[in-house]
């Protein structure tokens, strides 16, 4: 009998669920300090994971986790990506 793949599972900064690493959209702060989405989840430096809904991005807005998690400044920009990819995403 095959053992079933492990599914590897990530927590929502935003909303603190664990969802497998497919459901989420992973933020990277590179070792220079910028911060970026990273759709493929390989590029290096420090991440994060948001789930892909609408609100997990809005509640990771307001409620400032990305900064705090990353230790970083988070452009204004980070965010209409992530909610560009969640609304992409979801149609």
């Amino acid at each position: 009998m095959p053992v079933p793949k492990k599914v590897p599972l990530r927590k929502c900064a935003a909303t603190g669920e664990m969802k497998p690493k497919k459901e989420m959209i992973r933020i990277v702060r590179s070792k220079e300090g910028d911060v970026s989405v990273d759709p493929t989840g390989k590029k290096s430096g420090r991440g994060t994971y948001v789930s892909k809904t609408k609100e997990a991005v809005e509640a990771a807005k307001k409620k400032n986790v990305l900064a705090r998690q990353l230790n970083a400044e988070i452009p204004p920009s980070v965010y209409d990506d992530l909610l560009d990819l969640v609304t992409k995403g979801s149609r």
